[in-house]
């Protein structure tokens, strides 16, 4: 039972091919819009968000951050959401499911991070490990608390996302496994508790790609 249940996030699809990565890709569908004389209505939608994440954004970032931090971030947070709305699709894979894709997202860019912090402001680095106003007695506790944090911000970044993703997932197989030998009274509960757990995926969808999207620029703003 539980190896048929989640057997709905294997990538793998009979074919002797991984097909469903393909939907890794699909926002470079979206790159052809961008060369038009004349914006289209998406276009000009997307732009809209772009500048209202990056407002949102723009208090998270450091006065010494990177001009092209801006484009990381919003790529970063474009792909996910791509990815988390395809796993609303029947018969689509989720990728951001998948441990292997969100560990992927969160472990360069946590390695990046951290080799130009110690790099290059070293001193800082280690200022970071003692926060401000933290007895002497628990310098060397803090030291090593702030240490493990920093060293599994990669995993809880990753395994959040999945965990999310595959929750509602979760949910939504189990409820339509139920409706095969239901009544016609259970049914309409169930279709009803389907399309309701449905609005709330598409709204986590865009809320966890938004934290994880922060979670980033958080990590980024100690650093520069």
């Amino acid at each position: 039972m539980m190896s048929g249940l989640f057997s709905i996030f294997d990538p793998s699809t009979g074919f002797g091919l991984s097909l469903n990565w393909i939907a890794l890709l699909i926002g470079l569908c979206f790159l052809p819009l961008s060369f038009w004389v004349l914006p289209t209505r998406w276009m000009v939608s997307w732009s809209m968000i772009n500048k209202t994440v990056l407002k949102e954004l723009s208090s998270l970032f450091s006065s010494s951050s990177p001009s092209g931090m801006s484009v990381l971030v919003l790529g970063l947070f474009w792909f996910i959401i791509f990815s988390n709305f395809l796993g609303l699709f029947p018969y689509v894979f989720t990728s951001t499911a998948h441990i292997l894709v969100t560990l992927s997202l969160a472990f360069p860019m946590w390695m990046g991070f951290m080799l130009f912090g110690w790099l290059t402001r070293p001193i800082d680095m280690l200022a970071h490990l003692v926060p401000e106003g933290t007895p002497t007695i628990l310098m060397m506790f803090m030291v090593c608390i702030e240490t493990i944090s920093n060293l599994i911000r990669p995993i809880t970044l990753s395994v959040r996302l999945a965990a999310n993703m595959i929750a509602g997932h979760l949910l939504l197989t189990l409820l339509g496994s139920q409706g095969v030998s239901a009544s016609m009274v259970i049914l309409t509960l169930i279709l009803v508790t389907q399309f309701f757990l449905l609005l709330l995926e598409a709204a986590v969808a865009v809320i966890q790609s938004y934290v994880f999207v922060v979670l980033t620029t958080l990590y980024s703003a100690e650093v520069y």
